[in-house]
């Protein structure tokens, strides 16, 4: 869906929201950016854990999106989590083990780019996990966030979603760019290939693993700034703090919303 978004209760098209211009964008970016600087020292302050989930297809802007988050914050007090393949060891350890090492402590935000949903994801779909290894993790997955929540974790996750014709758009790019070869891997290679495949594991997984403890929201991200921008103001709207500005990080609902079970049939997520 990257021109027109849904309209439910007409169910007739509207236009997509305008994409705002550079110094607009950046105008509006620094203003949600001293939000997230405030946020930081009320979470610091009173001892918080913040732990923020990204996911999304290969291309969907997550590395720029969990930059522009993270661009003023202290790097003492935040870390960006985005592992690599397991190890040998890590194959046949119980298989949130790696996760639990980095997850935040008192005043810490931890950002996973990419997280245990890779199970759910890219494992099923190139065949890197058995069926029966798929389903133990879907079945443990809620499980396992209820008790972070449970600890006193404030659990965000987020999947960002781009139609197919942009993430064909964007892998091309990144193989020109001599800047971002380094994203480029043997599975972005095959993701147009197995578009309809992820389609389906994106559903499963949404579906499967919202809960009331751990939701998931979803972000149109076609359009990077807007996505950006949407993305940081959900985050804000979402967590407690001191001098909140809440009309600013009021978040555009076209672009930024909670999932629930009937966006898998209603046009609101990429086919």
């Amino acid at each position: 869906m990257s021109k027109k978004a849904v309209n439910k209760t007409q169910g007739e098209a509207e236009p997509a929201p305008a994409r705002p211009v550079r110094e607009d964008y950046e105008a509006q970016l620094r203003l949600l950016q001293i939000e997230l600087v405030k946020l930081q020292r009320h979470f610091i302050r009173c001892g918080q854990q913040i732990l923020v989930i990204v996911e999304g297809r290969d291309g969907a802007g997550k590395d720029g999106s969990i930059k522009r988050i993270i661009e003023h914050l202290s790097p003492r007090e935040t870390r960006v989590v985005a592992l690599g393949a397991p190890s040998d060891r890590e194959r046949h350890a119980w298989y949130f083990q790696r996760y639990v090492a980095h997850l935040p402590v008192a005043q810490e935000l931890v950002i996973f780019n990419r997280s245990w949903y890779n199970r759910a994801g890219v494992e099923r779909v190139m065949g890197f996990c058995s069926e029966a290894q798929y389903e133990d993790f879907m079945l443990a997955a809620p499980k396992f966030e209820a008790l972070l929540v449970d600890s006193g974790i404030k659990l965000l996750k987020y999947y960002l979603d781009i139609d197919r014709d942009e993430q064909k758009r964007r892998l091309a790019a990144r193989l020109r760019d001599p800047l971002s070869q380094w994203k480029s891997s043997p599975v972005d290679a095959v993701a147009l290939k197995h578009w309809k495949a992820y389609s389906h594991a994106r559903d499963a997984m949404l579906t499967g693993t919202h809960t009331e403890a751990a939701p998931w929201h979803v972000v149109r991200a076609n359009d990077k700034r807007l996505a950006r921008l949407n993305l940081i103001r959900d985050i804000l709207s979402r967590l407690d703090y001191d001098g909140k500005r809440a009309r600013l990080v009021q978040p555009d609902r076209a672009i930024a919303f909670p999932f629930t079970p009937d966006c898998v049939a209603d046009g609101r997520l990429a086919r």
